[in-house]
């Protein structure tokens, strides 16, 4: 009823008290009372799998709807009655046992939501899990809870066979990251072997990151299952460090938290095998090692080389690392194979206060960053990162 609508009929009913007799009364009879609110409706909950569905993979979930209500609880036993231990989804459809099943076991789930009008419902339903498939995809992660990284350094998933695109939001479904202080990320997949996980910004120095690549039995497409269910544990450096090259100057300016601390000479990749342009991340570093492209096919100019204080950027072997025979040419032009070339001194220096995960962006080359070569997550500005996720993006 309108506002209009309500102040009329206040006015018609004072008009008629005011122009009528006194109102008769009836004994015994009271007038009902009004009532502009119905009664809560009750929950209603629906549990997944359906009762008795066989061969489930040991990736399993217990799924969840729920209406006029909330889950109280979720239990879970085997054939034995051992408890399974696991957590809802921060949205509630479905609970996550903390481990993966076992293979070819049967399982109860109980499932308990409390209504809007305080009175609870209870589903049950049961299932078997699959036996031990034959093909496998293996998983890697690249976080390690013995390191402090740079403020760059994403959450790097790697598969040793293809995700088609059809299995990849299934699997990333299965991805789980926690960050103290929150700072929501997104996955993105730079190919079908790779998906990384980075926040909008660089992480807060001091984060800690933690990871469950939870995939172990899993389908992942074309007839194979995840080999692992894997965790991480990431702690950020408590200070920022970032490398800026400039191929127009031909210089590195090395920032710690935003304050330019160093410019060092540089010597890129000449014409015909040219630095990478975009945001690369630290991903390895040796002290000493063998450049050999001896036996690289097509390779013309080929040569074996010893190498002091390299830091990968790519998989394809583009470093940063000392370059005693190319210090002339050091802030002057380009003669590497792609490498950024330092001097002994400054790529020692650099060396000892670097650490994985540190951001180097490298401007104004002849080629930019090919997705998937290196931990390329920040080689994309965020509105188009975000396309890459398997998983709509809000």
């Amino acid at each position: 009823m309108s506002a209009m609508r309500v102040l009329l009929v206040g006015s018609l009913v004072l008009l008629l008290s005011a122009c009528s007799a006194a109102p008769t009364m009836v004994p015994g009879v009271s007038p009902a009372p009004s009532s502009t609110a119905s009664a809560a409706a009750p929950v209603a909950l629906a549990v997944a799998p359906a009762k008795e569905t066989d061969n489930l993979p040991i990736s399993a979930e217990i799924g969840l709807t729920v209406s006029n209500g909330t889950v109280e609880s979720v239990v879970v036993t085997d054939a034995s009655g051992a408890a399974v231990a696991g957590k809802l989804r921060e949205d509630s459809t479905s609970w996550v046992p903390d481990a993966p099943l076992k293979f070819a076991t049967g399982y109860t789930a109980t499932v308990t939501a409390k209504g809007s009008d305080g009175k609870s419902v209870t589903e049950s339903t049961s299932f078997k899990t699959m036996a031990k498939p034959s093909k496998r995809n293996g998983i890697g992660l690249y976080l390690f809870a013995d390191r402090t990284y740079g403020v760059a350094q994403p959450v790097v998933v790697e598969f040793s066979n293809p995700v088609p695109e059809s299995a990849r939001a299934s699997v990333q479904s299965r991805l789980f990251v926690t960050t103290t202080p929150p700072q929501p990320g997104v996955w993105h997949w730079s190919s079908p072997k790779q998906v990384m996980y980075r926040a909008k910004d660089y992480w807060q120095p001091g984060t800690k990151i933690e990871a469950r690549i939870a995939l172990e039995g899993h389908p992942m497409g074309d007839g194979r299952y995840g080999d692992a269910d894997r965790r991480g544990v990431g702690n950020i450096s408590t200070e920022k460090i970032e490398l800026i090259v400039d191929n127009a100057t031909k210089e590195m300016n090395v920032l710690r938290n935003g304050e330019s601390i160093k410019t060092l000479k540089v010597s890129l990749g000449k014409a015909a095998t040219p630095s990478s342009s975009g945001t690369l991340v630290i991903m390895d570093k040796l002290t000493k090692t063998i450049f050999d492209t001896t036996n690289e096919p097509g390779d013309v100019d080929r040569y074996k080389v010893e190498i002091q204080y390299a830091q990968r950027l790519t998989w394809s072997g583009e470093f940063i690392h000392a370059a005693p025979w190319s210090v002339k040419d050091q802030g002057v032009r380009n003669v590497s194979h792609g490498c950024v070339n330092v001097s002994m001194a400054d790529a020692q220096w650099l060396f000892n206060i670097t650490r994985l995960g540190d951001p180097v962006t490298i401007k104004g080359t002849e080629r930019k960053v090919v997705p998937g070569n290196g931990f390329t997550a920040w080689a994309l500005p965020w509105d188009e990162y975000v396309k890459g996720s398997a998983i709509p993006v809000a």
